[in-house]
């Protein structure tokens, strides 16, 4: 890593009161959201890019709106140690999300099958999926945002959500079949 600048970092301090819980519960969800990596109580960590900065200001707003406060700081590793460490947590993180993302689109698969199995090929059910699939199209450009870094697990997450497309479009095709022989 000679001779190349050291990422840098947003650390997030967040501080809200702990009732009503209601307040605490929504920042974590939004820092969670976010692809921040927990460093510790209240403190979270981010790469210093500007996919996040939406994000961050929502964040900051959810704590003030709970009577709390978001200090944001500037941080880089100390060393080439601890930028790697930070790093590594963060590539970790996004490994985490994008395992639970391809085992959503096999379990989008598996349903699909099971339709195609019992012969359910109605536009009622193909809308259910329709919706299914829009819901792990978003939720793939959310991850792709996050994933600043590039982790291993995206290139196979692209590959199972192009699966997942065409065994829908493999599903409409019998649904308008099934429909137009009635």
């Amino acid at each position: 890593m000679a001779g190349e600048e050291q990422a840098r970092w947003l650390v997030l301090v967040v501080r809200v009161p702990a009732e009503p819980s209601r307040h605490r519960v929504a920042v974590w969800r939004e820092l969670r959201r976010t692809g921040a990596v927990p460093l510790g109580q209240g403190c979270w960590a981010v790469p210093e890019v500007p996919a996040f900065a939406d994000r961050i200001a929502r964040t900051q707003e959810l704590a003030e709106r709970g009577a709390g406060e978001l200090i944001v700081l500037r941080a880089a590793g100390r060393d080439e140690a601890d930028a790697a460490r930070l790093a590594a947590l963060f590539t970790e993180a996004r490994q985490a999300d994008w395992a639970e993302f391809i085992g959503d689109c096999g379990k989008f698969e598996a349903e699909i099958d099971k339709e195609i199995r019992i012969e359910k090929f109605t536009l009622a059910e193909l809308e259910e999926e329709e919706q299914s699939l829009e819901r792990l199209r978003r939720w793939h450009r959310d991850l792709t945002a996050r994933d600043v870094f590039g982790s291993p697990g995206a290139a196979e997450a692209a590959q199972r959500l192009k699966s997942c497309a065409s065994a829908l479009a493999g599903y409409t095709d019998l649904v308008f079949r099934a429909i137009h022989q009635m």
